[in-house]
């Protein structure tokens, strides 16, 4: 019984860490695919328009979406950008909750006594 105990233990932990450094590194993908004739849509072919990548540590990198102006220079496509942070905003608060979630049942429960 112990020994099925002790691996029941080692297993969880075994996971816990593993979805720890999965969730060390987030990578958000905007994508997008022309509508055709018809309002037709290939989701196959969709091509990236902005990624951004953050780090538990804070590290993050991004790439964003640009467009050239009239006169040539290249400028952010602000309204892609903005979809795109939206995105990244909503992939940050699921991963803040996942992880504040798995740090609640891993903390210690106070035990209510009279």
């Amino acid at each position: 019984m112990a020994n099925e105990m002790e691996t029941a233990l080692k297993n969880i932990a075994a996971s816990v860490a593993q979805y720890v450094k999965d969730a060390s590194v987030m990578a958000v993908e905007t994508r997008y695919v022309e509508v055709g004739e018809g309002g037709s849509a290939d989701f196959d072919k969709a091509k990236p328009a902005a990624r951004t990548t953050i780090k538990l540590d804070g590290d993050s990198e991004t790439v964003l979406p640009m467009r050239k102006n009239e006169a040539g220079v290249a400028v952010v496509d602000s309204e892609l950008f903005e979809l795109h942070q939206q995105n990244v905003n909503t992939a940050i608060q699921y991963r803040a909750s996942i992880l504040n979630a798995l740090l609640g049942t891993l903390a210690p429960r106070s035990r209510g006594g009279a």
